[in-house]
């Protein structure tokens, strides 16, 4: 459904500890560093656009995070539980540790928000 989406932060030095960490273990490569902006993953071209791409924007100021919500697809379960711990380990907060939700019987996610307060969940939907 996505194609790409842009996050704001206060602190795009700050920001980069934490989503080089998560976006490292969800095995979405960084693909762009800039002094405004990070990218991850890969752009859509003409004859692939199965991809998705994220962009993390310096906001020039203060960051009103009012629950926004960004979910990242998993390989697996492995993978949802390195990108909750890595967050809490470079400047994240724990918003649910990583389990099973009642979203259906194998919606495996964890939650942490961003040093800015973004929420950011990981999630995998197929059994272990």
């Amino acid at each position: 459904m996505l194609d790409h989406v842009s996050i704001t932060v206060s602190d795009l030095s700050r920001a980069a500890r934490f989503y080089d960490a998560v976006m490292a273990a969800l095995r979405v490569p960084c693909v762009g560093r800039s002094d405004a902006s990070i990218g991850y993953g890969i752009r859509n071209r003409p004859d692939d656009a199965g991809h998705t791409y994220l962009s993390i924007r310096a906001a020039g100021g203060p960051v009103h995070a009012d629950r926004r919500h960004w979910c990242f697809r998993a390989p697996n379960r492995a993978a949802v539980d390195a990108f909750h711990a890595a967050g809490v380990a470079n400047g994240g907060a724990d918003d649910g540790a990583p389990g099973l939700r009642d979203y259906h019987s194998q919606y495996y996610a964890a939650f942490l928000l961003d040093p800015d307060g973004n929420r950011v969940e990981a999630v995998c939907h197929c059994a272990p």
